[in-house]
């Protein structure tokens, strides 16, 4: 993801996230920031799961 590409608000945690400068971390900072962060996908991801599932099942329930 570009730094164009980031979302708009200017005091956004993922722009800050983008924009720190990641070499002063050390091997075992970024491997500790790599798990955090699949970690968050990983929530990010079943919460938009969630929300697809509930649109779908409130979707066939206002078609029948």
């Amino acid at each position: 993801m570009d730094l164009d590409d980031a979302p708009s608000r200017p005091n956004d945690a993922l722009t800050e996230l983008l924009r720190q400068d990641l070499d002063p971390f050390s091997v075992a900072e970024l491997d500790s920031r790599i798990a955090a962060l699949e970690g968050e996908i990983a929530r990010t991801r079943a919460a938009r799961d969630r929300s697809v599932n509930h649109r779908a099942s409130a979707d066939a329930l206002f078609r029948r």
